[in-house]
């Protein structure tokens, strides 16, 4: 496959009546769905309640009207957004996305429904938490921003408006939405522009100088609300609250302060460092200090190890997978759309440093370190050579999406079906040793014990495989494997804010 291109999807000058915004046509959303009563309003979208028309399942649908997108920034928020939804879309805490639809005046996202409201309405009915629950909502919160930081994301709007919980019930699971000012970044990459909202935007951000360290920020005053329930820094007017941010203490004297634990406040403090490179990581907070660890997790399940990344986990799956398994991945892979690959191809660039199209041995070791990984150098060694499909010493492109691709892509229907064909070259319904041989050569495989992958799989012992026996070697798990958001009005107090200085030399 070839090096991924940074190509964006074609836009349409605007004096053209239409603008699109996805790179291929889509089916018409009336066609599938029946919209029902309006759910929430967002600077650019309106979301419903929609009805699936085949099924009658319920789901969210989130309309963003064309003709609020003044500007190709605005073409390409909304592109990069559908495309982070589905790269973070595996992860229990994150709102999964259905399906994409786009007309003359309209973008549609349709995704999973959340009927249990938003964290910052029962933070309103409670007044605030217990310590107890305050931990559980956020580790939940946390855990979010630890996987969009392992997978090249920075979130860059958390805040209670954002969290939905999946049901009204007490125990409801929580869930991350509105990915709309998230982007793709590299380690080391700082961001100028000012984005977030007000209570909950970082000091850096002010500075317009920031890194990921920005959503632990965010987080930190996610916190402190659960506990007490108001914000750590308040006033009047955004410009006074980023007075506060800048130059303001934390009031643990106030009720109901001095009744919590000093492990919490602790936490608080380091999650609300000044200091960027101070601050705590979300790696850190869910693994690695033990102070925190106390808090936030029972002991009884505390974690003994730390936590794998996406991308480190993603790559142990894919090790102890048969050679099979690992050609039906590349297939598949490489027939998937652009939206659900694309967090994928900024992933891959993020780790293959020098652009050259591959990653090689040195690449991979530094870039799992830079999402928390501290394997051995022979461990990392033997995760390459399993991605290394061609056995070339490098993970190309296509190894690369194939190694990293989240398996409830892999588990659908229709990727199956696509994969088993592939193999099933003269369409008789079966796969056979010849078929087997002949995809490893295309594979640039060799020494591939394709008759002990037969007889794994081949449950009736006919000597081939049949699509049952081929999708269910698929799915089947492998041994060992472990409220006012701004972009441009942000920007109107910060002068005063900041004494009438612009402070974006400032790290």
């Amino acid at each position: 496959m070839e090096k991924p291109t940074t190509e964006k999807p074609t836009t349409v000058s605007r004096s053209r009546p239409s603008i699109t915004i996805l790179p291929y046509q889509t089916p018409r959303l009336r066609d599938h769905y029946v919209l029902d009563r309006k759910l929430g309003q967002g600077q650019f979208g309106t979301t419903y309640l929609c009805k699936e028309k085949s099924t009658g399942d319920l789901y969210a649908c989130k309309s963003i009207p064309k003709r609020k997108l003044l500007c190709r920034d605005d073409y390409d928020d909304v592109w990069r957004e559908i495309q982070i939804m589905h790269h973070l879309s595996e992860h229990p805490h994150v709102v999964r996305i259905k399906g994409t639809y786009e007309d003359n005046l309209f973008v549609h996202i349709v995704m999973e429904l959340c009927a249990g409201g938003e964290l910052f309405d029962r933070i309103i009915q409670k007044g605030h938490f217990s310590e107890r629950k305050a931990a559980q909502l956020i580790k939940t919160i946390v855990g979010v921003v630890e996987a969009c930081h392992s997978l090249g994301v920075m979130h860059r709007d958390l805040k209670p408006e954002n969290f939905l919980f999946d049901t009204p019930e007490e125990d409801a699971k929580l869930k991350a939405t509105d990915f709309g000012l998230s982007v793709f970044y590299k380690p080391g990459q700082y961001l100028s522009d000012v984005v977030g909202s007000p209570y909950y935007v970082a000091p850096e951000v002010l500075h317009k100088f920031y890194g990921p360290q920005v959503d632990v920020w965010s987080s930190g005053v996610i916190l402190y609300i659960l506990l007490s329930g108001v914000p750590p820094f308040w006033a009047e007017t955004d410009s006074g609250i980023f007075r506060q941010i800048l130059e303001g203490k934390l009031d643990f004297e106030s009720e109901p302060w001095p009744h919590i634990s000093e492990s919490a406040k602790d936490l608080i403090q380091k999650m609300l460092d000044r200091n960027p490179k101070e601050r705590i990581s979300a790696h850190e907070v869910l693994c690695e200090s033990l102070l925190v660890t106390q808090w936030i997790v029972d002991d009884r399940v505390a974690p003994d190890k730390p936590l794998d990344s996406a991308v480190l986990s993603r790559l142990k799956q894919f090790s102890v997978m048969n050679k099979l398994k690992k050609m039906a991945l590349r297939v598949i892979a490489e027939r998937l759309s652009e939206e659900e690959i694309g967090g994928l191809k900024q992933l891959f660039k993020m780790i293959d440093t020098d652009n050259s199209g591959t990653i090689t041995f040195e690449e991979l070791k530094v870039g799992l370190k830079r999402v928390g990984s501290e394997l051995m150098e022979h461990e990392i060694k033997s995760l390459m050579n399993a991605a290394d499909i061609d056995n070339s010493g490098t993970i190309d492109y296509g190894e690369f999406l194939a190694a990293t691709l989240h398996l409830n892509k892999m588990e659908r229907e229709e990727n199956l079906i696509a994969a088993f064909s592939f193999f099933d070259k003269d369409g008789s319904g079966y796969i056979t040793i010849d078929e087997l041989q002949q995809a490893c050569k295309d594979f640039g495989l060799c020494d591939v014990h394709l008759d002990e992958i037969v007889k794994e799989i081949d449950e009736d012992n006919d000597g081939r495989i049949d699509y049952a026996e081929f999708a269910t070697m698929m799915r089947k798990g492998d041994a060992g494997i472990g409220n006012r958001t701004m972009r441009r009005n942000l920007n109107f107090n910060l002068a005063d804010a900041l004494g009438g200085k612009d402070n974006s030399e400032n790290n």
